[in-house]
C-alpha cells in the first residue's frame, strides 16, 4: 500500500513502482512456491546414474516433480507454511524455485509475468477489500491447482 499512497487518483503505476514492490513479489513468489502453476515435466539422461540405489541409464525419460522441489523442507523449513520472508535478500537456493523454469530453458514471458502480477495486485490490493465465500475451500490439482469451487469472493471497493 505505501505506493498506492504516494500516488494520486488516477495516477498510474510506472517502471520505478514496479521494482519497489519487492514484498508483493515476495508474496507472489510464495504463492507460486506453494501453487505452482507447473506440475512438473520430463527430462532425457544424458549419463548412467545412480539414484536412490537405482540405475539410471542414459537416454532414459525422467519426471522431475516441480511440487516435491518446491515442498522440500531441505530448502524450504516448514514448506507448509506460507512464508513470503523466504524470498528476501538472495532468496532460494538456485533451481528450487522454479516455477519459471531455469536455466536455458526458463520461461521467456517470466519478467511480463512478473509485471502483470504486480499490476494486478497493486490495483486489487488499492481499490477493494475481499472475502472468501467459501473458508477452507480445498485445492485440487486436474491437472493445474485450482480451487475446487472456482474461489469465489466477495469484493468490497474502498471508500474514494
Amino acid at each position: 500500500m505505501e505506493i498506492a499512497k504516494l500516488k494520486a487518483n488516477g495516477e498510474l503505476l510506472n517502471w520505478d513502482d514496479i521494482q519497489k514492490m519487492k514484498y508483493s513479489w515476495n508474496v507472489a513468489c510464495e504463492v507460486l512456491r506453494v501453487a505452482s502453476p507447473l506440475q512438473g515435466t520430463f527430462r532425457e539422461a544424458i549419463v548412467d546414474f545412480m539414484f536412490n540405489r537405482f540405475y539410471i541409464p542414459k537416454v532414459w525419460k525422467l519426471y522431475w516433480s516441480v511440487n516435491s522441489t518446491h515442498k522440500n523442507p531441505e530448502f524450504f523449513p516448514e514448506p507448509n507454511r506460507f512464508d513470503p520472508s523466504r524470498f528476501e535478500g538472495s532468496g532460494p537456493t538456485p533451481y528450487t524455485f522454479v516455477p519459471f523454469g531455469g536455466g536455458p530453458r526458463i520461461c521467456p514471458g517470466k519478467e511480463y509475468a512478473r509485471l502483470e502480477i504486480l499490476v494486478f495486485m497493486h490495483h486489487l490490493v488499492k481499490r477493494f477489500k475481499w472475502e472468501k465465500v467459501i473458508v477452507d475451500e480445498k485445492i485440487v490439482v486436474d491437472p493445474m491447482p485450482v480451487p475446487a469451487k472456482g474461489l469465489p469472493v466477495k469484493l468490497y471497493p474502498h471508500k474514494p
